[in-house]
């Protein structure tokens, strides 16, 4: 049976905005059922998750969270002054009054703050990817099912009427069987240049900044926004916003665990600064199913972070290829579809295909309050995020991986084994995961 939360948005589809029935329903709740929220994180995505939650009755913006006093100063007179503003987010996780949290800190914050989150008895809403890597990926799923908490991810195509509408033509079988899923992440990169450590700036905590990682002096170009280009901060652009792609291919695909096989190349093209991670990658991963033609399935993605050249003319998309058809998405608003030889269908999609963090945030409170599975839960969330981490792995190395998807591990390669986890301070640090 379909989740409540697929009914209502189909329904949406059908003609009913999302944002009209959103406003209708949570006013509807009343205020004494509105959600109290905290944000933790105040830069680009954490502002957004401010605008949406301001945008949407059932959410009361509680407290926000960030080490950047500046940051944190324009985040609190956004929200209003009735709001706490915290540097420190563990005063946030001991107020009870507090019901939940969406966290949007640099990636090797992701899963060690949710799972303060949950211990702490709040709903979670974490930004993609969910995880640093595949351990702590797995530590938040099972704190999560251990918690009966509601725990959500920041793959807001999952939460999309238009695309949740697509996805039900391919599982009604609009293209046959579907054997391949091709995706892009294509955009043109800043370069960060070449520096060397400096003192942080007077108005960050930088300490709680590194926070649980392992402890590297403070550098500019690995800093705000661009620490996404280092190892010890960040997955690079394919956890990053490669991360949405990766996630709707998945979903289209209809497999529900890991893959078997993983093979990855590319390297820095492009660039010649101090990033670490590539800005050309093509990532090739295979379910085997069982070994028959018909069972195996294959999802490819491609990054090129210079170029403004896209696919179907849109910076980033999913292709989906079965045996009686083809079927392009694009959460930038763009569907088509096509039967044998190409020939073009005419089926139009109802509802809007334009991803929108308030249609995830929508869907994560409805849940809240109302019970169920969120569209973007963690356990999708935890097998989109491991595609990154084995995918960087895969080109770190420089070979490709046989990973098992049943223990989570890669037999007879302890080195490969070794960067599906991570190394944390070595003088410890309060949020490091047990």
């Amino acid at each position: 049976m379909a989740p409540p939360t697929r009914r209502r948005f189909l329904a949406t589809a059908a003609g009913l905005s999302a944002s009209l029935l959103a406003t209708s329903q949570l006013r509807a709740a009343g205020a004494n059922e509105r959600v109290r929220v905290a944000i933790l994180g105040a830069g680009n995505q954490g502002r957004r998750h401010a605008e949406s939650l301001l945008s949407l009755p059932g959410a009361e913006i509680a407290a926000v969270s960030d080490v950047d006093a500046d940051r944190l100063a324009a985040q609190h007179n956004l929200v209003g002054k009735n709001a706490q503003a915290v540097t420190d987010f563990r005063r946030i996780l001991d107020d009870r009054s507090i019901d939940a949290v969406t966290i949007a800190l640099p990636d090797h914050w992701h899963a060690p703050a949710a799972l303060l989150a949950i211990a702490a008895g709040k709903h979670v809403y974490v930004e993609k990817p969910c995880s640093h890597n595949v351990r702590e990926g797995r530590q938040l799923v099972d704190a999560a099912a251990k918690s009966k908490l509601v725990v959500a991810h920041g793959t807001q195509s999952r939460a999309t009427p238009g695309i949740i509408e697509a996805i039900s033509l391919l599982r009604d079988g609009a293209l046959g069987n579907v054997l391949i899923a091709k995706c892009w992440n294509y955009q043109q990169r800043d370069d960060i240049g070449r520096r060397t450590p400096s003192a942080p700036p007077a108005n960050v905590d930088y300490d709680t900044w590194v926070g649980p990682a392992e402890w590297l002096p403070f550098q500019e170009n690995r800093f705000h926004y661009n620490w996404h280009w280092w190892r010890n901060f960040g997955t690079g652009d394919v956890g990053n916003d490669g991360c949405h792609e990766l996630d709707l291919a998945l979903w289209g695909l209809g497999v529900d665990h890991h893959p078997s096989t993983i093979a990855a190349v590319g390297g820095k093209y492009h660039f010649k600064d101090d990033q670490e991670f590539p800005d050309t990658l093509q990532a090739t991963f295979e379910w085997p199913g069982n070994g028959a033609p018909g069972g195996r399935k294959m999802l490819i993605y491609e990054q090129r972070l210079w170029t403004t050249n896209y696919p179907h003319n849109v910076d980033s998309g999913v292709e989906f290829h079965g045996d009686a058809g083809r079927m392009f998405i694009s959460k930038r608003g763009k569907f088509e579809l096509h039967g044998p030889r190409n020939a073009p269908g005419d089926r139009k999609l109802n509802g809007d295909i334009v991803a929108r963090v308030e249609d995830n945030h929508l869907d994560w409170l409805h849940v809240i309050r109302d019970g169920g599975t969120p569209q973007a839960n963690i356990e999708a969330a935890h097998r989109t995020a491991t595609l990154a981490h084995l995918g960087n792995i895969s080109v770190q190395l420089g070979r490709s991986l046989q990973f098992d998807p049943q223990t989570e591990s890669i037999p007879a390669d302890n080195e490969a084994t070794a960067l599906l986890q991570r190394r944390y301070r070595a003088d410890g640090h309060w949020a490091v995961p047990s």
